[in-house]
């Protein structure tokens, strides 16, 4: 994002429009929705509803998952 926008200020219309556009084409490229509030300048939620809003079919969560996976689970039952 060329500029940052001022931090907790209103973003409508055609700026809305572009900024989701950019957004969904950098989730869709790989970035994280963290990294994506860190680079604009705004938070983790305002990134996630732009997503929601534009659309986009987001990532599950990473990382470890705790207890027994399902087709653990599955094949014991």
């Amino acid at each position: 994002m060329a500029e940052t926008l001022k931090k907790g200020s209103r973003v409508t219309g055609a700026a809305r429009d572009k900024l989701a556009t950019e957004l969904k084409r950098k989730y869709d490229s790989g970035a994280s929705i963290r990294a994506l509030a860190e680079e604009t300048g705004r938070s983790y939620g305002f990134v996630h509803r732009m997503l929601s809003e534009s659309g986009v079919s987001l990532r599950g969560r990473g990382g470890a998952t705790r207890g027994k996976s399902k087709a653990a689970t599955a094949a014991g039952s």
